[in-house]
């Protein structure tokens, strides 16, 4: 059985690398850590500096989609908003990818129809009384 990769030292000593037992297993806190101030506490698309207590999410470098895993070496961080705009493109990007390939092979798409019931009896509508208006309110008590 190998050893998992060695990283580079955190006050002084080596650290084993973390590596996640699958693709999306949570980020432990320390390592989060580690991995913030690898990046000297900066944004990985931006380049901002995150604020202290300022909400941050872990982006995958090289995507788990090509082939990347989830892996304290693989990990940066980001800013949520930047974040969400990326992955947003990402998704576009792969969907569109899929269909080309789809169509390429042959696979036709899922046709979208419309769900077919027996429907409902129909009912006999009874005509309603109209509601009665509310008295008006005096909003101002004078003195």
């Amino acid at each position: 059985m190998t050893k998992p990769p060695k990283i580079a030292k955190a006050r002084g000593r080596a650290v084993t690398e973390w590596i996640g037992k699958t693709p999306d297993a949570k980020v432990p806190e320390r390592v989060r850590l580690r991995i913030l101030r690898r990046f000297e506490g900066k944004c990985y698309l931006t380049g901002i500096l995150i604020a202290d207590g300022q909400a941050f999410d872990l982006e995958d470098i090289r995507p788990l989609e090509e082939g990347g895993e989830r892996r304290e070496s693989n990990l940066a961080p980001v800013l949520r908003l930047p974040h969400e705009v990326k992955t947003a493109a990402e998704r576009k990007r792969q969907a569109k990818a899929d269909r080309i390939a789809k169509a390429a092979h042959g696979m036709r798409p899922a046709v979208k129809r419309p769900m077919q019931s027996a429907g409902f009896p129909p009912s006999e509508k009874t005509p309603r009384e109209p509601k009665q208006a509310l008295p008006p309110r005096r909003m101002f008590e004078e003195i």
